[in-house]
């Protein structure tokens, strides 16, 4: 076709509509020469590209936009009513608090070491940083004092206990609760008896840390009187000679706590003296039955402390001599005198009556 003319009258207009109408030929007779505009042709349009958003390529089976939702929603599974899924920052917050815990057991394994091998005076809170691996601002953030470090467990041992009274059924004996509460700190001590025997030995020969575990002591007594105090105010009935609001019940609560306390402080120390050996929790059941028997068993008159009553004149057959004794001193006459009995408190039990009753026979003899 190269160097020929097209045929006369150009190429057909029925192959090039545009508008409906002739277009004339650009070259040969009949072409334009200005008087026709020149023809506007329209740009291509792309095809279009099929997208997941536009739905299934053809041939497959498509389904309506509600029908999937639908179908989505009856193939999740049900979550029961109050329970939260996990999230990030849940798990964020838990592994804060275990990076929290160890990093306090660092610190207080350090101080340990530290403190046997060079003394407790003689060490610092940068070196107790610089064993741990960490700078001294850190050592703060955890402890107020080196004196804290020897004691790194109970703050949340407290926590715990705190959460057993609260949950603490109304109908269990209040006495049972709390001898409850204080075995969660002895079960603290008798995980890891290595640790507890070498704090109790270094505990004898540091009194800023005698002073500190007495401190740290009296916040589970002050936890258990409150507790008995709010089941004394919540206790429906009380017994024959007992006073609501009165002096008997913040004594009662007050000498009940002390005394779970106190025997708990010595079954542990000796346990801790005899090297973290034998069956520590079988030892406190026992003294908890001699406190039953002791504080809460027989009170004036008959009547059953903070339980039910015994008729008057019926007496509770102890089975010790101690608790013999111990019902025989609450069994005196109100008008008596106070007697004040110093011992060790390392001393037996059975020691500490004989005391008392020895006491008891000369100031009336």
């Amino acid at each position: 076709m190269t160097g020929q003319a097209p045929p006369p009258g150009g190429l057909p207009g029925s192959q090039h509509p545009v508008g409906g109408r002739p277009v004339r030929p650009a070259w040969g007779p009949g072409a334009v020469t200005g008087r026709w505009p020149r023809p506007v042709v329209a740009a291509p349009v792309p095809p279009l590209r099929r997208t997941k958003a536009a739905g299934p390529p053809p041939g497959t089976c498509s389904v309506p936009a509600m029908d999937r939702e639908q179908s989505s929603e009856q193939s999740a599974p049900e979550r029961p009513e109050g329970v939260r899924p996990a999230t990030e920052a849940g798990a964020g917050n838990r592994r804060a608090a275990a990076q929290r815990q160890q990093m306090r057991q660092d610190l207080a394994s350090a101080a340990m070491e530290l403190f046997a091998t060079q003394g407790y005076e003689e060490t610092t809170v940068d070196q107790i940083a610089a064993a741990a691996g960490v700078a001294r601002r850190t050592f703060f953030r955890y402890f107020r004092s080196k004196e804290e470090a020897i004691f790194p467990d109970h703050d949340d041992t407290l926590v715990r206990v705190a959460d057993l009274l609260a949950s603490a059924d109304t109908e269990e004996h209040p006495l049972d609760v709390v001898c409850r509460g204080i075995k969660e700190v002895l079960r603290m001590y008798a995980s890891t008896p290595g640790v507890s025997v070498a704090r109790y030995q270094l505990i004898r020969q540091v009194g800023a840390l005698r002073e500190r575990e007495i401190a740290v002591v009296s916040r589970y007594e002050r936890l258990f009187t409150r507790y008995l105090l709010g089941r004394f105010d919540a206790a429906e009935e009380i017994p024959p000679g007992w006073q609501r609001g009165g002096d008997d019940d913040s004594m009662l609560a007050e000498v009940s706590a002390a005394a779970v306390v106190a025997a708990h402080n010595h079954v542990l120390r000796r346990w801790l003296r005899a090297g973290g050996l034998g069956d520590v929790e079988a030892q406190l059941d026992h003294s908890f039955d001699v406190i039953r028997n002791t504080f809460w068993a027989t009170a004036p008159n008959g009547v059953r402390r903070r339980g039910t009553t015994v008729a008057p004149g019926a007496t509770v057959t102890p089975v010790s001599s101690m608790e013999a004794a111990a019902v025989s001193a609450l069994s005196a006459s109100p008008g008596g005198e106070v007697l004040i009995t110093v011992t060790r408190t390392d001393a037996p039990l059975e020691q500490v009556v004989d005391r008392i009753r020895a006491a008891l026979s000369g100031s009336t003899g």
